[in-house]
């Protein structure tokens, strides 16, 4: 007998060992879902703080989705600019969410972010510096001020470095490769989880005082994209299922770069620190474009007004051979590029063996950033939920229509640190976590019962099409028939998710991992369709063909949704008017 022919049955009584065992328990004061920048500095913020903590991540530990962050984090020190001040990043901020940012949040990440810069240099987190020793801060996309710190084009990893160091040292608990699927709950207060780990093949229980979802976003639930592959909207769906308020949904980034060619490489990011370093933008017939567009900021304008720009290019007919256009650094010198945008000569060369030094790159708009995410309050990162707290990309309420480049990391070392303390303090003061044990064995076998069905459908197949409907229908522009007819599609790959079928084990399971990304994908998706389809004007980040203006009268407003007895409820909430000093500083 072959070797192979005993696979099939080895694979099958790894199954039924696996499916036979008991849950393994974790108990924790915090247990901290996603060890990217903000779980790692909520991890911190928590462990000084005295609470026993748990940080869990989906994929290798420092290996996630914020070493993709490449062109720096933001904070007003002036080092260059001396004019800048919180007060102008502030208003920076407010203008570019096409005012549906919360003006609480903008202040205290704004007035903060010094202080975040200090932190991580303490952590030994080493800057790129001006000739007289001051960390150097480049210039990015409608920053009125160059106020963007880095460390060449590779910010998110050395933050990340620093971080996962800061965590060690502190006995930090960090559990890498644990996917999980469901929040568990009593009542209306969050008590736990429940997942599996990828590489051990065990269900896992989590009983905690508090939680922190600081999942990121999930923009894979779209053809082309910029995001890892961990990024297909746990912590919103998880976060749904036991009632908590998402908020913006509609407002997805994308981002005006990102590769097109080969299509292995599609929509890999380009950071925008390309731009910064004086990178130009040119159609098929070698024009540059982007004066038509903004004739003041031109490639630093808002990325939404970028990408738009660089879709009407495509569409015209100026797009390149592979439906992009083109990036060009080529009049700088070369050793400029070497210094400050090495991980882009790198990509450039092994994806697509293309010299940026001497050649053109060739670039398209790519999915990239949720603005919306889990409401939650201002001062503590806490939602609607007891005991559930929500930081990061997986939160809304700081970056509204359209996020600043570089935003991203300066909120998440802000609020992480927030959310770790909150959550501390409220943990702190619980009773132990006690899941109701027909809650957890419900929960857990959702996640083995893809592995239990004699047939059905593929996973990679609905993840396809839900990538699919959203690039076509909920993309850079959007019309009511197009958002109709993706929600169709959504609706129709809902009703065959529950028959999806997986062979093998829970150990390093590529389709079931597929399977739950897929129930995740399509509460992020349908959310942010029906969001889109809701919002009956163009604002930031979303624009409707048919309702090409900006109306401040009917739609400054936050859209709210919440689950339902038949799904999504949408509502609206008025967002809140600045005071203080920035309610001078901005129109309203």
């Amino acid at each position: 007998m072959q070797p192979n022919a005993f696979k099939p049955l080895f694979s099958l009584l790894s199954r039924e060992f696996a499916l036979a065992q008991p849950a393994e328990t974790i108990e924790s004061d915090v247990l901290i879902v996603g060890a990217g920048g903000a779980g790692l500095r909520a991890a911190i913020a928590s462990l000084d703080a005295g609470a026993n903590t748990v940080i869990l991540g989906k994929t290798l530990a420092g290996k996630a989705h914020t070493v993709m962050a490449e062109g720096g984090i933001n904070a007003a020190l002036g080092n260059l600019d001396p004019q800048d001040s919180w007060l102008v990043h502030a208003k920076d901020t407010m203008e570019e969410g096409i005012n549906l940012s919360d003006w609480r949040i903008v202040e205290k990440m704004c007035r903060e972010a010094p202080q975040a810069i200090s932190e991580l240099e303490s952590y030994g987190a080493i800057f790129d510096r001006t000739p007289d020793g001051k960390i150097m801060q480049r210039p990015f996309g409608a920053h009125t001020y160059r106020r963007t710190c880095h460390i060449g084009d590779m910010t998110g990893l050395e933050m990340m470095h620093v971080l996962v160091e800061q965590v060690q040292k502190r006995n930090g608990r960090l559990i890498d490769e644990v996917y999980l699927t469901d929040l568990l709950v009593d009542g209306n207060r969050c008590v736990g989880a429940v997942g599996y780990d990828l590489k051990k093949g065990k269900l896992l229980q989590f009983n905690a005082r508090a939680v922190i979802l600081a999942t990121g976003g999930y923009a894979r639930a779209y053809k082309r994209n910029s995001n890892a592959w961990e990024n297909t909207g746990d912590g919103i769906a998880m976060a749904y299922h036991v009632g908590a308020i998402l908020m913006d949904l509609e407002m997805l980034q994308f981002h005006p770069t990102g590769m097109i060619w080969p299509p292995s490489a599609s929509g890999i990011l380009v950071t925008e620190s390309v731009r910064g370093e004086g990178g130009l933008l040119f159609n098929a017939k070698g024009e540059r474009f982007m004066p038509k567009y903004d004739a003041k900021r031109l490639e630093l304008s808002a990325r939404d007004v970028v990408a738009r720009a660089i879709y009407n290019e495509i569409l015209a007919g100026r797009g390149t051979e592979h439906g992009g256009v083109w990036l060009d650094v080529t009049h700088l010198p070369a050793e400029k590029i070497l210094k400050k945008l090495p991980r882009m000569h790198k990509q450039f060369l092994e994806y697509a063996g293309v010299d940026i030094t001497k050649e053109k790159m060739e670039v398209a708009p790519t999915a990239h950033y949720a603005m919306g995410g889990i409401k939650v309050d201002p001062a503590t990162n806490r939602s609607n939920v007891l005991g559930l707290f929500a930081v990061g990309e997986v939160s809304a309420g700081v970056h509204g229509g359209n996020r600043l480049g570089g935003n991203s990391l300066t909120e998440l070392l802000v609020f992480g640190k927030q959310a770790g303390q909150a959550a501390a303090a409220y943990a702190l003061q619980q009773s132990p976590a006690k899941p109701d044990a027909k809650q957890v064995e419900e929960k857990l076998a959702q996640i083995t019962a893809p592995l239990e069905r004699r047939e059905g459908v593929k996973p990679a197949e609905l993840r396809d099409r839900i990538r699919e409907a959203m690039w076509k229908g909920v993309g850079v522009k959007r019309t009511e028939t197009g958002l109709k007819q993706a929600i169709a599609e959504l609706e129709a790959v809902k009703a065959l998710a529950p028959s999806m079928k997986v062979s093998g084990s829970l150990v390093y399971n590529q389709d079931l991992n597929t399977a739950m990304d897929v129930r995740n994908m399509l509460v992020a998706a349908e959310a942010t369709a029906r969001a889109a389809l809701y919002r009956e004007e163009s604002r930031g980040a979303h624009y409707r063909e048919d309702f090409p203006e900006t109306n401040d009268g009917v739609w400054r407003v936050n859209i709210v949704m919440s689950k339902g007895f038949k799904g999504f409820n949408l509502s609206v909430y008025p967002v809140p008017r600045p005071e203080g000093e920035l309610a001078k500083a901005i129109k309203w």
